[in-house]
């Protein structure tokens, strides 16, 4: 038992630290694009830090363990643990980083436009794989033209983003690097080749560690007695979702309303689109209650969101909200 506590601990160390030489490389590459903030926490911000619980499914899906069965449960429950936890605890624990200073009644106001089509472009995604579950597994075609359609919704949604992009620098909205590049304290100079070598390497730990994660997530299934779903729901997306919690809550506290969200809200579409779309296909992507319940808590969590988004921004106490939503998860989930 404690070998795999120790392999979760070090292969989590190995994501953490992947995923900052990635977003600060991010950040540079943003700078350089000359890129809006919001281009750069909801499209690469976020994909970079969705990056651990991405290769977790996937690598699960594609090359995990000889147990078939622990391959697809660990895999679709990192792939909808994930938005759950961006929905819920995320924006929850943002919001009590920013309270001490704002107050309870004060608001977290990202780029409203940005903001709003993240949300729209989530909810109706989600929802739609959320309705692949009812469809049988013999009915291919509609579930090829289901994951087709997920996909196609990330591509247009990347589009519109970046569309928006010149317009938002020119109102104020571009990416500032203010943090010195990784490789550039070591000596080296910020140059596009320096940051793509930085983001390379991330991505290559980010790899090592998710695939070290799924070895050691099985471990601990097989010695609690505890199912690789219930697991991968609970402890995967907490344990990979600490990149987005950690750049948001400090860009949340240094006022970068936009990179904060964007950053959150962008890996939430990635990760409802795309991701489902390979578990539609390779998964039984069946409508399990531990699955049911937390699908329906992050679409309310999401439409919570999208409701209160106001031309002033998202109140403190509103954000405090989706907190109380993930505790209801856990309560429906950890009584069965």
């Amino acid at each position: 038992m404690t070998g795999f506590i120790v392999e979760l601990v070090g292969m989590l160390i190995v994501i953490l630290a992947a995923s900052e030489l990635f977003t600060n490389a991010l950040e540079h590459l943003g700078k350089r694009l000359k890129i809006s903030e919001g281009v750069t926490g909801s499209v690469f911000a976020a994909v970079g830090t969705a990056l651990p619980e991405t290769m977790i499914p996937l690598l699960a899906i594609f090359a995990g363990t000889t147990n078939v069965r622990v391959n697809e449960e660990i895999g679709v429950g990192a792939i909808l643990g994930a938005p759950l936890m961006l929905s819920t605890l995320s924006t929850c624990l943002m919001a009590l980083a920013v309270i001490k200073q704002r107050g309870i009644a004060g608001h977290v106001t990202p780029e409203r436009s940005g903001f709003v089509r993240d949300l729209n472009f989530f909810l109706f995604a989600f929802a739609l794989a959320a309705a692949a579950m009812y469809i049988p597994q013999e009915a291919r075609y509609i579930r090829v033209a289901l994951s087709l359609t997920l996909v196609l919704t990330y591509f247009v949604y990347i589009m519109l983003t970046w569309h928006a992009s010149a317009r938002l620098v020119e109102n104020g909205h571009g990416t500032k690097a203010e943090l010195k590049m990784f490789l550039a304290r070591m000596g080296l100079p910020i140059n596009l080749f320096t940051i793509l070598t930085q983001l390379g390497a991330g991505l290559a730990l980010l790899v090592l560690g998710a695939k070290g994660f799924i070895s050691a997530v099985e471990g601990v299934t097989h010695l609690l007695g505890v199912s690789a779903l219930l697991l991968s729901l609970l402890i995967i997306p907490i344990a990979t979702e600490f990149p987005e919690k950690v750049n948001s809550i400090r860009w949340a506290r240094r006022g970068k309303d936009t990179l904060a969200f964007g950053n959150i809200t962008g890996a939430m579409v990635f990760q409802g689109t795309l991701l489902p779309a390979f578990g539609i296909m390779l998964t039984p992507w069946q409508p399990r209650i531990e699955v049911l319940s937390g699908v329906a808590l992050t679409l309310i969590a999401a439409a919570w969101l999208r409701l209160n988004s106001r031309s002033r921004g998202l109140t403190v106490w509103a954000l405090l909200i989706n907190g109380a939503l993930y505790v209801s998860f856990l309560v429906i989930t950890l009584r069965r």
